[in-house]
This record gives C-alpha cells, sequence and structure tokens, in this order.
C-alpha cells in the first residue's frame, strides 16, 4: 500500500497537523483521520514508481488533462462504455504518465470501482475539484456534462495563472540582463581603467571608481564565495518557503506586497468564484464545495478565511454573510453572492464574480506593466550613470593632467 502526506486541522485548537500515513487509498485516509477526531485540509500520495518507470503521483500538464477531458466527454456522449472510451483516449494521448495512470484507472473501473474512486488515488495529477466533478457527474448520470465543465474550468485557471506569469516575466528578464551587464563592466572594463592610472605619480581615481573597484576584485578573485551565498540562500530559503510559517510568509506577500498585492488578490477572488460555480453547476453540496475550492486557492489565508467562513455557513448562516467578515475577501465578493442566494442563481453569480475578476486581473497586469516600466528604466538610469561616472572621470582626469602640463 502507498504512504500519503495529508495535512489536518485539529477543530478543538484549529492547529494544524501534518503527517504520513499508509492506506489502500485516500477515503481510507479520510477515514482514519476523522476517527482521530482530526478535520482533513488535504492528502497527497508519496512519490511511487510503477511499472512504466513512470511516478504513480506525477503530474500531468494542464493541456493534457484539459484534452483528455473533452475526449472523453465526447465518447461517453456519443454512447460508448467508459471503459472503451478511457482506452480509446489512453491510446491517443502523448502524456506517458497518463498513459501510466489511465491503464491503472482502466484495471479499477473494470474491477468494480467507480472513476471518481480509480482517480482518486493520484492526487497529483487529478486534483480533488477534478474528482469531485467526475463523482458528482457519475452520481447524477451526467459525466459527460461533468467533464466538459472541468475542461472549461481548467482553461480559465491555466489562462489566467499564465497570465500573471507572464506579467512577471518582463521585469525579470530586464533584472537579470542588468545584472549581467553590470557583471561584464565591473569584471572586464573598470580593471583596464585601473591599469591606465599604473605608473603616473600622484593620479589618483575618483572615490566611485574606487570602490567599484573594490567590488570587481572581490567578484574575480571570490567569485566562488559569491556563488556559495547565492546558492545557499536560494537553496535554504526554498526549502523553509515549504514549510508552514515560511508559506505563510510568502503567501501573505503575495496579499500585501507592492504592486503584486492586488493582482494576486483578484486572481484568488476569480478562482474561488470559478471553480466554485463549476462544482455548484454540476451539484456538489455547498460545504463540500467550499472544503474543495479552499484546497484549489493555493493561498493559506485565504484558505484560512474560507475554512471560517464554512464553519458559520455549518452553524445556519449564509455563504455571502459568513464571507462579509474575511478581509482576504474583497467586498465585491460577498455582495455578489448576496444577490445569487436571494434570486436563487448563486452558480450564475459566481461565473459572473470570475469574469468580473479575470477582466481585472487583465486590467491589473497592464496597470503593473505601465508602473514597471518606468521605475526599471530609472534604476537602469542611475546603474548606467554609476558606471558610466567609474570610467569617464578617470579618464577625464587624465586629460586634465596632461592639459595642465
Amino acid at each position: 500500500m502507498p504512504n500519503f502526506k495529508y495535512v489536518a486541522r485539529d477543530p478543538a485548537s484549529g492547529k494544524k497537523i501534518e503527517g504520513v500515513i499508509m492506506a489502500s487509498d485516500t477515503k481510507a485516509v479520510a477515514n482514519t483521520i476523522k476517527q482521530q477526531g482530526y478535520a482533513l485540509i488535504s492528502v497527497d500520495v508519496e512519490s511511487e514508481t510503477n511499472f512504466f518507470g513512470f511516478s504513480k503521483s506525477g503530474k500531468i500538464k494542464s493541456k493534457d488533462k484539459v484534452i483528455f477531458s473533452r475526449q472523453l466527454s465526447t465518447l461517453i456522449n456519443a454512447g460508448l462504455p467508459l471503459v472503451q472510451a478511457l482506452r480509446s483516449v489512453m491510446e491517443q494521448t502523448n502524456s506517458k504518465n497518463l498513459q501510466a495512470i489511465l491503464t491503472k484507472v482502466i484495471t479499477d473501473v473494470e474491477g468494480g470501482k467507480t472513476f471518481a474512486d480509480s482517480l482518486s488515488q493520484y492526487p497529483r495529477a487529478f486534483d480533488q475539484v477534478f474528482v469531485s466533478l467526475v463523482a458528482a457527474g457519475e452520481a447524477s448520470g451526467t459525466l459527460d456534462t461533468a467533464l466538459e465543465r472541468i475542461a472549461n474550468q481548467q482553461e480559465k485557471d491555466a489562462e489566467l495563472a499564465s497570465k500573471v506569469r507572464g506579467a512577471m516575466i518582463y521585469p525579470i528578464i530586464v533584472i537579470l540582463v542588468m545584472i549581467a551587464v553590470v557583471t561584464f563592466m565591473l569584471v572586464s572594463v573598470l580593471p583596464q581603467v585601473q591599469e591606465l592610472y599604473k605608473g603616473l605619480p600622484g593620479a589618483k581615481l575618483p572615490l566611485v571608481t574606487r570602490l567599484l573597484l573594490a567590488v570587481s576584485n572581490f567578484m574575480v578573485h571570490f567569485w566562488w564565495v559569491i556563488a556559495i551565498i547565492i546558492s545557499a540562500f536560494v537553496f535554504f530559503t526554498s526549502r523553509w518557503a515549504r514549510t508552514v510559517e515560511g508559506k505563510k510568509l510568502f503567501d501573505s506577500l503575495k496579499l500585501s506586497a507592492w504592486p503584486i498585492g492586488t493582482l494576486f488578490r483578484k486572481m484568488y477572488m476569480a478562482r474561488f468564484a470559478r471553480t466554485g460555480a463549476t462544482l455548484v453547476s454540476s451539484g456538489v453540496p455547498l460545504i463540500q464545495v467550499l472544503d474543495i475550492t479552499s484546497q484549489a486557492i493555493d493561498n493559506v489565508h485565504v484558505e484560512t478565511a474560507i475554512h471560517h467562513a464554512t464553519d458559520k455557513v455549518k452553524g445556519g448562516k449564509a455563504l455571502s454573510e459568513s464571507l462579509q467578515s474575511e478581509e482576504t475577501f474583497l467586498e465585491l465578493v460577498p455582495k455578489m453572492l448576496k444577490i445569487g442566494e436571494d434570486s436563487g442563481a448563486l452558480e450564475k453569480m459566481m461565473e459572473k464574480t470570475a469574469d468580473y475578476y479575470e477582466k481585472e486581473v487583465d486590467n491589473q497586469i497592464k496597470a503593473i506593466s505601465t508602473i514597471i516600466e518606468p521605475v526599471l528604466m530609472i534604476v537602469l538610469g542611475i546603474v548606467a550613470i554609476t558606471i558610466v561616472s567609474a570610467i569617464l572621470l578617470p579618464i577625464y582626469g587624465l586629460v586634465g593632467q596632461n592639459l595642465g602640463r
């Protein structure tokens, strides 16, 4: 049996509990955690190699999952039995991980397991949103429709994430190029200026040149120290970022740091509304919708806010009222949900909320680009002036000395 990593919450203290448990599948993990009196937050199977040589828990690209969902939906809608449809999709996919997983899934389905239960054994490939929608589709006899909704939801989510990543790429590239140019100037050009001054009696380099030469000499002679420091910083920071405290800090920065804070807030609102709308439209109960959506957000602070709202909903409050006091949620979200609850069209209002915030993300990306470009130009200008000054001032000094003679 595989080992499962789990994260649970103690209802009494509110503390998170992490651990590893051996079980047959994720359902068995959930039952064990429930018997211990804890609320399961997430579960992930530990890496395990199958007979194909690929990771049993290996991730699958969003594009491959979208194609898989649409193809399977079309085949089921055309009247093909599930197993036959799965075999057909497996033969057409180019993803080796997906082929390996589908081979096992087909065996499980033929052995009497439900499609959703079979997929739940691969949480890194098929998340809780995917599995829950499949389960709802199987229960209602609308698996083809559920798979189509999954594909639409995944496309929207991938498009949104791609736009946010795209907004970050430009400044990162500019900064990397700037670092490369400055390093070249310090290591190759400035030492030549120092050579010009050697042998000249009474010649003294300007302060800015001497400072940059000190940096240049350190980089030339102790580059390995810099490499070790940078590597250690990246290694330990990445490790720490995966801890509970590290993730809390980085997720907090995503919500508050200028100028990306507003962008990430709107992205989380869009993801919450889009995922919620997809689950509600498939007939998933509201409490389960909130539990699943909290896992899909990928921010511990927003996840905590959803858990607080879930507890209030269990106590009889409306979802819109439960979210009003949560600081991580933008004001428009509970207002839109209130309209949906009053009109009996919660799913449609969630979709409209998602559409609105997806457009807002586009606008925010344009606004950030407008702000970042002049800021980067100013920084580049300051760096360029400093480097040029360090190079030209000594040359002007030499010219002045010669003219004085």
